[in-house]
Parts: structure tokens; C-alpha cells; sequence
């Protein structure tokens, strides 16, 4: 390929498919991922995992830490700092319960996968090195599904620090993919004494790495994305800190992107609204070009 754009190799037929009705979409399911910036003298660096290449759903691509929502967040009123609820109802265009567990599976996915914990006992605070025995444990039964993380931050005493997050994207998994999802993409700061480690089973390798850097090496084929990974990360190249980024969150728009693909003579055409650099023309007996 002439870049790393993920490609599988069963899409022309599903997308045939869902072209002649024998395809029916998949609801997809809510998530949250969360593109985890530092400060460096180079400028800002975000955190990036490689999903290993046995997983089913982009395997040995470049992503960022997430997942999908936990539906007993949905319901359990948490100690909560920053905006509103209502606030992030509003935002995220969803109602109260359902804006809550986003911004928990955003916070959870990050702590499981990164290590890293955007909670803290006050609201004005944020907890330290989490790397304990008594953290890993926690980390493990959250993993494990065992715990809620509403209920891990009740027996903790916590408080979940929705100002560090920044919302910044939404894209929603093609019709025509088995795994569908519905995700919201965030920015936060790597918080002052944490730091991160590969805690994920879903990765090999995590890398920090500037943005720019980042889509240069997709650019030359070297790392393999998905197009919302990509795409994020140019839309981040011109933040010279992470907290550029942040401050600029809020305006983002959060329209969500969703793949079209459409019949065009003897090929199909698969584009990405807005992202035209992701577009695909596949041959109706061919591969993509």
C-alpha cells in the first residue's frame, strides 16, 4: 500500500453487500477513546499503542487507548468535577446517564490500557504514581469486568476529573464491519507524577510520539492506522502544547463521521465525509485503489 491506511481484505464483499441489501448493519456500540498528550521540548507527544496482530478488529494497527462503554455507569451518580452532566449531555449529544458512562469509559479505558488515572480524592486534585500492588489489582478487576468503575471510585474515595478531558471527535464504524462502534475521541494532559506503561493484553508495543511524526511514518507506509487515528493526528499537528489542544476542544465540531459507499459504474466508492485523503475505488471484481 502506498500508506498505512487499514484495509481488510473481506470489505469489497461486505460493502457488495450491503450495496444489494443482503447485508444487514450492526447497531454499534458506544465507546470512548482518548488520545493522552505530554508536554516534551520537541512539543507535545501523544501516547500510542499497536494492537497485536492476532486481534480481530485492526490488528497491528497504531490506535490510542479505549473501549467500549460499561453500562452500569450508565445509571450510578459518581463524585464528579468540571462541567455538568448536563454539560457534557449537551456536548457529547447524548442524555445525562449516557453522557456519564462515555466520559467514565474515556477515564476507565485509559487507566486499564495506560495505566494512566484522570481522578482524584477533591475535585481540584489528581492522584499520583499508580503503579501499586494495590492499584494493579483494582486495574485488574476493572479488566475483568469484576468492578464497576463507578464502584471503584466510590471505594476509593475518588473523584473523576471530567475538566481534563476534552472532547474532540466523533466517528462511527462503517455499516458494512461486523464490530460496529460509536465513539467519541478525547484529548487530556498526562497528569503531573503518573506515567504510562503497556497494561493493555490488546497490545504489543506502546510508543510516545509526536503527531507529525506519527503521520509522516503513516504517510511512508511504516505504521498501519485506521482513518480516525490518522486523522486525529493531523488534526493535532498544529498544537504546540497540550494544552493548546485542550483550550481548543471545546469549539471542536462533533458532526459524526461515518464511511459512505455508493455504486459508480463497475467499481464502488467508499469515502470518509470531510476526509477525502481515506477515499477508496474498488473495482466490483478487483482490489482497492
Amino acid at each position: 500500500m502506498a500508506n498505512g491506511q487499514w484495509f481488510p481484505q473481506d470489505w469489497p464483499e461486505r460493502i457488495r453487500a450491503l450495496a444489494d441489501g443482503t447485508l444487514t448493519p450492526v447497531v454499534p456500540k458506544r465507546a470512548a477513546t482518548v488520545m493522552l498528550l505530554k508536554d516534551t521540548t520537541a512539543g507535545p507527544v501523544v501516547h500510542m499503542l499497536r494492537r497485536r496482530a492476532s486481534m480481530a478488529f485492526a490488528g497491528g494497527a497504531y490506535a490510542y487507548p479505549g473501549g467500549g462503554v460499561d453500562p452500569r455507569d450508565d445509571d450510578h451518580q459518581i463524585r464528579w468535577a468540571g462541567p455538568t452532566r448536563a454539560w457534557w449531555a449537551e456536548r457529547l449529544g447524548v442524555d445525562e446517564a449516557q453522557a456519564q458512562a462515555i466520559v467514565c469509559a474515556a477515564v476507565r479505558e485509559t487507566y486499564e490500557e495506560a495505566g494512566v488515572l484522570l481522578a482524584g480524592p477533591a475535585p481540584d486534585s489528581v492522584v499520583g504514581d499508580t503503579t501499586g500492588e494495590d492499584w494493579e489489582a483494582d486495574r485488574q478487576a476493572l479488566v475483568a469486568r469484576d468492578v464497576s468503575f463507578a464502584g471503584f471510585l466510590e471505594r476509593r474515595g475518588l473523584v473523576l476529573r471530567s475538566d481534563l478531558l476534552g472532547a474532540w471527535t466523533r466517528w462511527i464504524t462503517p455499516e458494512f464491519e461486523p464490530r460496529r462502534y460509536d465513539t467519541w475521541f478525547f484529548v487530556a494532559a498526562l497528569p503531573e507524577g503518573q506515567r504510562t506503561r503497556n497494561a493493555s493484553t490488546e497490545a504489543d508495543r506502546t510508543v510516545w510520539i509526536g503527531p507529525a511524526e506519527a503521520a509522516a511514518s503513516y504517510d511512508k507506509g511504516e505504521l498501519l492506522m485506521m482513518p480516525p487515528t490518522i486523522a486525529t493526528l493531523r488534526q493535532l499537528t498544529p498544537y504546540g502544547t497540550a494544552g493548546e489542544a485542550l483550550e481548543a476542544a471545546p469549539a471542536r465540531d462533533l458532526t459524526p463521521v461515518l464511511a459512505r459507499a455508493r455504486l459508480d459504474g463497475d467499481e464502488i466508492v467508499l469515502s470518509w465525509p470531510g476526509h477525502d485523503e481515506f477515499t477508496k475505488h474498488i473495482p466490483t471484481g478487483g482490489a482497492p485503489a
